[in-house]
């Protein structure tokens, strides 16, 4: 301890009830500090991930090479990781290096800074992530766990985010995008500042983080922020995919937490508040917050400030803290700047010789780094919404089913009834209900047109009275949740759904791209399907018979599935070997392989599987009609073939625009946007102390009884569940 602290811990005069003496008031979410949502799935993403590092770092070793991505690369596939489908801006991206190249002496992280100080956003327009892992890595453990696995020297690094209901891995290298120009891309006067040395300009201009185009870090030669900005691109897409989000979202993809959203002017007791909710940041759970952007239209300012902050931007919350009777909230700007001015704001009246002595308690010191501490008032006056996710320890479980809703066509009351889930407990147990979309950030170019409101609410069986309803502030939030303490029984969670049409403006939802598109495209397809497979329902075939016919196309086995399949194969011919008598052909049991014999008795046919179609959107943006397909080679789509139950194809919901669109220009390929009218709508739930837990998904009052494979089923019967033991 410090003289000053030393000085400070004899004197009465000064208090300290910081987060960890904090009283542990109401429902306390990990007996200890918080990490990570625990599931069997985050064990076998973190077991794959470590084995494919250290498989990609022997395989690179053994052939003198350095890891290159071809699945993100951003040096040769430009366009497809820095943009999206369709390109609203661009960035002036100047050249691609390795860490080594961009850092004389590169680490992960070298431990010498506070890791949530470390943080600087670069461009793209992710303040949102950028806040969101600020916040996380208020704890270095949690980033500790976000990577699993690395090789410095190979230049490979495997992350797991937390995706819909399962953790999932990411594995990147260590290319990065850099914004200074080769010497020789310089104009002479520019080559003049470095006395046309290019050793110099080398050395001076493309070394450090400050040459990033992107995020980096803060500490000369950290590594760590650049690269989790970039796994979470990869996650997601692309760059471009990462502009404009919410925190709070991005705290669940970094946690597996649950994330809420409160509103300032909502909380009842702000007392309460302190002591049950923000005075235990950062131990078992996490805060951010932010305020919409205000008007310049009085007094001609682009961007109006409050005080040095800025609205639609992200802060993040790195603890609270209370000294002499007063309350701090200690906050970070995830720019590495730009400050709040007023109370207690650095340098500032309010801090006297006697406060001053104290900034050791506080946790403060003064610079432009992007920290900076605000009273408790002030923080409640200036913020609009506070986000708040949840953290877990190993004493929770989790359950989940997933449904593919298909509601009525607009305009439709705002209501219950089209669907709902039974959720069975076997014990008393502190709860936590989730009610979820999709995250469709990867494909939302082609889904987005409609935005959904989600509420619910819950009712134990045989009772009349609704049990509790979710207390959320924005029902248009990618989830909605539920706290509360559950009896062993049965309840039932009762769904309401809204929507309406994205207001576009003067923009229209384009109907085509250029071909040359057609791979993020087919990537951005490929990531829905895997996405909607988990939805343990598909609605009648009239609805999916246009938007979903090439699921299939998009639902391939991964390579250890073909690897276990062959080995599977092998050991089955091995013990069930045919004898030449009594056999007229190979035995193969798989049907996706074909073998030939020499003299096959009865040779049947090959017949080619119909060309891969892309399904078309509306050609107004405000209709459900389906339109025409298109086929890759730009010839007319080969007739659907007829069904033994159906001899004509099925009835199709019409829309306001019933005439079928003109085949696209040549070089163009159609985007096959989403169904308005479906939903897919998943339903967690969270149980405590090894109580057991079990969900049902209901459309009306059926149980669904389709498998989670994402194929067509029709009928009704038995109830599908999953469930946590």
């Amino acid at each position: 301890m410090s003289p000053v602290e030393l000085e400070l811990a004899k004197s009465p005069s000064v208090l300290r009830t910081d987060s960890e003496d904090a009283p542990a008031l109401g429902m306390s979410f990990a007996e200890k500090d918080g990490g990570l949502l625990i599931t069997p799935e985050l064990d076998e993403a973190v077991a794959q991930c470590r084995a494919e590092v250290k498989r990609i770092a022997q395989d690179c070793r053994s052939g003198n090479r350095k890891y290159r991505d071809i699945g993100f690369d951003i040096e040769n596939n430009q366009g497809n990781t820095l943009y999206g489908l369709f390109v609203t801006e661009l960035y002036m991206v100047a050249d691609v290096r390795r860490v080594d190249k961009v850092f004389d002496k590169p680490l992960f992280f070298d431990g010498s800074c506070t890791m949530s100080n470390d943080i600087v956003q670069g461009g793209a327009g992710d303040c949102w992530f950028l806040s969101a892992l600020a916040t996380v890595s208020s704890s270095k453990r949690l980033i500790e766990k976000l990577c699993v696995e690395r090789d410095e020297e190979v230049g490979v690094y495997g992350f797991i985010f937390f995706r819909d209901n399962r953790w999932e891995p990411v594995i990147v290298d260590d290319l990065l995008y850099t914004r200074i120009p080769r010497y020789e891309e310089l104009k002479i006067n520019e080559q003049n500042l470095y006395h046309y040395k290019k050793e110099l300009y080398e050395k001076v201009a493309r070394k450090g983080g400050k040459s990033l185009f992107f995020a980096r870090s803060e500490s000369s030669g950290d590594t760590w922020v650049p690269l989790i900005e970039k796994a979470y691109a990869k996650l997601h897409g692309s760059y471009s995919s990462l502009g404009s989000g919410q925190e709070w979202d991005a705290l669940e993809d970094l946690t597996g937490g649950v994330a809420t959203v409160v509103l300032n002017k909502d909380i009842l007791d702000t007392d309460r508040f302190w002591n049950e909710e923000l005075s235990r940041a950062n131990r078992d759970r996490l805060f951010g917050c932010s305020f919409n952007n205000l008007s310049g239209e009085r007094n001609g300012k682009a961007d109006t400030d409050v005080q040095g902050l800025f609205g639609a931007h992200s802060y993040s919350v790195l603890r609270a803290v209370e000294v002499k009777g007063r309350r701090f909230v200690m906050l970070r700007n995830p720019w590495g700047k730009s400050e709040w001015t007023g109370r207690w704001s650095d340098g500032s009246k309010e801090w006297t010789r006697e406060w001053v002595r104290a900034m050791p308690l506080l946790g403060h010191t003064f610079g432009n780094d992007g920290q900076f501490m605000m009273e408790y008032s002030d923080w409640l006056d200036c913020f609009s919404f506070i986000s708040r996710v949840v953290l877990f320890d190993s004493s929770w479980a989790m359950c989940s089913e997933w449904l593919r809703v298909q509601a009525p066509p607009l305009p439709a009351a705002w209501s219950y009834g089209l669907v709902s889930f039974k959720i069975t407990v076997s014990g008393a147990t502190p709860a936590i209900i989730v009610l979820s979309k999709l995250n469709s950030r990867y494909y939302r170019d082609f889904s987005a047109q409609t935005r959904w409101y989600l509420d619910f609410s819950v009712v134990r069986e045989g009772e009349k009275e609704v049990l509790a309803q979710p207390h959320h502030s924005q029902n248009s939030s990618r989830s909605v949740s539920l706290e509360l303490e559950l009896e062993a029984g049965t309840y039932f969670v009762y769904v309401r759904l809204d929507r309406d049409i994205v207001d576009t403006g003067d923009l229209a939802w384009p109907e085509t791209v250029e071909d040359w598109r057609s791979e993020r495209l087919c990537k951005a397809m490929e990531r829905r399907a895997q996405s909607q497979s988990i939805a343990s329902i598909i609605p009648p075939r009239r609805f999916t018979y246009y938007l979903y016919r090439d699921h299939p196309n998009f639902l391939r086995d991964n390579l250890s599935t073909l690897i276990m399949q062959e080995n599977e194969d092998t050991e089955a011919k091995k013990t069930n070997a045919p004898t030449e008598s009594s056999s007229d052909g190979p035995n193969d049991s798989r049907p996706d392989i074909l073998t030939t014999s020499s003299t096959p008795s009865n040779p049947t046919p090959i017949v080619p599987p119909p060309p891969l179609t892309i399904l078309t959107p509306p050609t107004s943006p405000y209709t459900t009609a389906p339109s025409s397909p298109l086929n890759t080679t730009h010839s007319p789509p080969p007739p659907l073939p007829a069904t033994k139950t159906e001899e004509n194809p099925p009835d199709v919901p019409k829309g306001t625009d019933s005439e079928t669109p003109k085949a696209p220009e040549p070089d163009r390929v159609r985007v096959p946007y989403d169904d308005r009218n479906t939903l897919f709508l998943g339903l967690r739930l969270y149980t405590r102390h090894g109580v057991r837990g079990v969900v049902e998904g209901r459309l009306g009052d059926e149980a669904v009884n389709a498998p989670r494979t994402g194929a067509a089923a029709g009928g009704t019967g038995i109830e599908t569940r999953t469930e946590v033991k």
